[in-house]
């Protein structure tokens, strides 16, 4: 009976892969990856947030906000508060690095953002709005989203500038709060980077 051979050839080392493949970026390539990112972004963002009323969307929000660079986030109605325990659970500390007002009305939301500078665009399914990719979505834009069950309030879409959707192809006709502002986030960040037409 003869000795089996250890795997990887002679030598009893194991053979390496034969070709790297990707590999996660540790903290140091992360950190320099978004230093480029944000030099490459001039736009400010900010987000109304009209009676998101689960911690754990607003937790998630605000940890999506975060990562997309919103200055600041205007809450109202029934939203509930990012120190709640479960929005601070979901947001993992990011709510530090994110300035918050909160405002009675959703109405009065929409005009201390456009006070402020920014071109407010309610996220709904409503009459009249447009497709998020043809939205005007240049300079400072307050993004605004609305309760999980019943939306933007009619107040806050009277006060937009814009109404926009997000087109769903599929057979489920809406999205998660959480997961729209993300979309509308991305969308904004991603238009402002694409390269000029021509």
């Amino acid at each position: 009976m003869t000795a089996r051979q250890p795997r990887g050839g002679s030598g009893g080392r194991p053979a390496g892969p034969a070709q790297r493949g990707p590999a996660q970026l540790g903290m140091t390539e992360v950190k320099r990856l978004n230093r480029g990112w944000r030099r490459r972004t001039n736009g400010r963002l900010g987000l109304l947030l009209d009676s998101v009323s689960q911690p754990y969307n607003v937790g998630s929000i605000v940890r999506t906000a975060a990562a997309f660079g919103v200055e600041q986030i205007w809450l109202c109605g029934t939203t509930a508060p990012p120190e709640h325990p479960s929005a601070r659970k979901t947001a993992l500390g990011t709510d530090r690095l994110l300035a918050f007002e909160h405002v009675q009305s959703a109405a009065a939301a929409a005009a201390a953002a456009a006070a402020d500078g920014y071109r407010v665009v309610a996220i709904e399914l409503a009459s009249d709005a447009v497709p998020l990719h043809d939205a005007p979505l240049d300079g400072d834009i307050c993004l605004a989203v609305g309760n999980e069950d019943h939306g933007c309030s009619a107040a806050l879409l009277a006060a937009a500038d814009v109404i926009a959707y997000i087109p769903q192809p599929g057979k489920v006709g809406s999205l998660n709060v959480a997961a729209a502002a993300a979309i509308g986030l991305a969308e904004v960040r991603r238009r402002e980077w694409r390269p000029p037409a021509g």
